[in-house]
């Protein structure tokens, strides 16, 4: 039992440690993106425009992802890989925050409630994000449709998580300082979620 728990300990450490790596590229890829020639930025960012508009914010979309375009160039699967990163990136600054809230003291007890509710499940989000990750980075033609049903399973439960958090906070006598900074924030990367999910749609069924 000892065995079985360290060794899943040691597992998780190392995907912890192999999403770090990830950012780490991604966050080099924007200095390099100021050396790409003109020609390669101009025909990489026009990419993502295009692939953009499948989204349901498209001007979010790619704002936040045209500084990857040398990173993303004009691959789909690293456009996909791109918006589950900085969905990831943007949500655990989030988490963040929320348990930073959760903590204030002389909140309402439905406010109070709700926010435990919204800690657990942007830590839920969280986990089906990086799992989202993980998955795309040992994707291969043998595994494709196996790994993308799963992957889209994961970021559907991630947005739908996002959604419950938001619908705990309706009602006029939820209305204050802590659910204007939680809906601001939650809607930003609900729809970070959802633009991420339209672009992982459209790779794993190319038209």
């Amino acid at each position: 039992m000892v065995a079985s728990s360290s060794s899943s300990s040691s597992r998780q450490g190392l995907a912890i440690l192999f999403l770090l790596l990830l950012l780490l590229q991604f966050t080099s890829a924007i200095a390099k993106s100021f050396t790409n020639p003109p020609y390669h930025r101009k025909r990489n960012t026009e990419y993502i425009k295009s692939s953009c508009t499948a989204t349901t914010y498209p001007r979010l979309c790619y704002r936040s992802l045209s500084i990857y375009a040398t990173k993303i160039n004009t691959s789909p699967r690293l456009l996909a890989q791109s918006a589950l990163i900085i969905t990831f990136r943007a949500s655990k600054s989030t988490s963040r925050l929320m348990r930073k809230l959760s903590k204030t003291h002389g909140l309402k007890p439905r406010v109070a409630l709700a926010m435990a509710d919204c800690v657990e499940l942007i830590g839920d989000s969280l986990d089906e994000l990086q799992k989202s990750i993980g998955e795309l980075v040992r994707l291969k033609r043998s595994n494709f449709q196996l790994i993308m049903g799963d992957v889209q399973t994961w970021v559907s439960a991630a947005l739908t998580d996002e959604d419950t958090c938001m619908d705990g906070f309706a009602g006029k006598a939820m209305n204050g300082y802590v659910k204007t900074m939680v809906r601001k924030r939650i809607v930003k990367i609900a729809h970070l979620t959802s633009n991420a999910l339209a672009l992982i749609n459209n790779y794993s069924s190319p038209s």
